[in-house]
């Protein structure tokens, strides 16, 4: 099967019933999305399919067949000098020391992106809501909600 993953055309040989995030961790080798529950709760395994949030530990392979999957590693961009640039979200959890233990921030932060993009000026109450799906072990929910609104700000003022 072929999938399209942060702009590159993969072709997998593995079933179609296969979990999308063990695709991705285990034949392609991109292990920035992250395993936590394994039934689609916990949201560490967030990747973004034609710009949709979707499990991955829950969605089968073939789901994204002749779609557009992006990965944490295929947040940031890179300028016309060859440089990388972070992703606002990125920008904003590391200005705002978010990640402790790491395991649900490619997560946090596939999802902040995907909301940011449907509500470019959230109110807290907006980011509380759009992130109450995402667990994270540590407790940082403080940083990440003041994450997700620098991020906001970042994507404001870069337009």
């Amino acid at each position: 099967m072929e999938l399209n993953v942060n702009g590159q055309t993969y072709e997998v040989e593995v079933s179609a019933d296969d979990l999308l995030l063990w695709v991705l961790r285990d034949t392609i080798g991109l292990t920035g999305t992250k395993f936590g529950c394994g039934i689609g709760v916990c949201g560490s395994c967030s990747v973004h399919i034609d710009g949709m949030v979707m499990r991955s530990c829950i969605t089968p392979a073939a789901i994204a067949v002749g779609k557009t999957i992006t990965t944490i590693e295929g947040l940031a961009t890179v300028n016309d000098a060859g440089e990388e640039v972070l992703h606002p979200v990125q920008e904003a959890f590391i200005e705002h020391q978010v990640p402790q233990c790491s395991w649900c921030m490619s997560g946090q932060m596939m999802t902040a992106a995907a909301f940011l993009e449907s509500n470019p000026t959230p109110n807290d109450d907006d980011i509380i809501a759009a992130m109450s799906n995402n667990t994270c072990r540590c407790g940082t929910y403080v940083r990440i909600r003041s994450a997700v609104a620098r991020a906001a700000q970042i994507a404001e003022d870069r337009a």
